[in-house]
């Protein structure tokens, strides 16, 4: 009786196209999606450890001069001692405070411009040319005018990094919002929304993975400003790290600074990664 009862559960699953989930099937299936993530995941470090080995053979056998190129130990060391004195955070916070700051200025600006842009064909003719061609201009350019408008002290430096974020958000928001499939619209009339219900439940919904790319470029663009002005116009930060280290010589320092700000930008876009799988992961369970 037994037999027979596994015999006919096994049949009717076979007829409904299903198999179980203790399958050969099943199991292959879960652990070649595993392999690939873990394939996904070695594959990034073949290249920076041949950098790194290469950086170190290079320092070992002086084929650079060390005052030039310091040995990855040295610049180890320097990491070292500069976190434990404290200095090293001290600038970092303040880079971090800054571009958070710039960051959050050029977010809300660059939502509400291309929000605008999207929604209102009008407002869009009046303001995409002057849109375009303040884009086309980097942050250098701007710095010497605003140099002599606002100074040098912080309002400087988050005039120009909100710039930086402004322009792909904006421009991923109006693309987003423009590309939004006529159909959903048609339907949405049909249902008789009401404009608001038009916007939070169809245009902004289908908007959002355009959208956020631009957050994320924009977190990206205000990272590498923000790195640029401490360059060229401050007293703190990570970027002021680097100019000190090169007036006095001190190639270590400044490529302790140079790896920690490769580490910050890299830790920031994977936050914002994390984030979007959070925000739109409904997408994949949807299709």
């Amino acid at each position: 009786m037994a037999l027979m009862e596994r015999r006919l559960a096994h049949g009717a699953t076979s007829q409904l196209g299903l198999q179980p989930a203790s399958a050969p099937g099943a199991w292959g299936a879960r652990t070649s999606a595993l392999w690939l993530r873990v394939r996904g995941r070695l594959l990034g470090w073949p290249l920076p450890l041949a950098v790194l080995v290469l950086w170190w053979v290079a320092a070992r056998f002086e084929w650079v001069a060390p005052q030039v190129l310091p040995s990855p130990h040295a610049v180890a060391l320097t990491f070292q001692d500069a976190l434990l004195s404290g200095e090293l955070w001290a600038n970092l916070q303040i880079s971090l405070l800054r571009v958070v700051a710039g960051f959050a200025v050029g977010l809300a600006g660059g939502l509400l411009l291309g929000v605008a842009m999207g929604l209102s064909p009008t407002f869009k003719d009046y303001v995409y040319p002057l849109f375009k061609a303040f884009s086309q201009v980097p942050v250098l350019g701007w710095l010497p005018l605003l140099m002599l408008l606002v100074g040098i002290d912080e309002a400087l430096k988050i005039i120009l990094i909100s710039k930086a974020a402004l322009v792909p958000i904006a421009l991923n928001t109006y693309k987003g919002i423009q590309n939004v499939p006529t159909r959903y619209i048609e339907v949405a009339r049909v249902l008789k929304f009401t404009r608001w219900q038009l916007l939070s439940k169809v245009v902004f919904p289908a908007a959002l993975a355009p959208i956020w790319n631009g957050v994320r470029y924009g977190l990206t663009h205000a990272w590498l400003a923000l790195v640029v002005v401490e360059l060229l116009a401050s007293s703190e930060g990570l970027g002021f790290m680097i100019v000190y280290g090169r007036q006095l010589f001190q190639l270590d320092v400044v490529l302790a600074a140079v790896v920690v700000v490769g580490a910050v930008g890299y830790a920031l876009d994977k936050l914002l990664a994390a984030i979007e799988r959070r925000l739109l992961g409904w997408r994949k369970e949807a299709f």
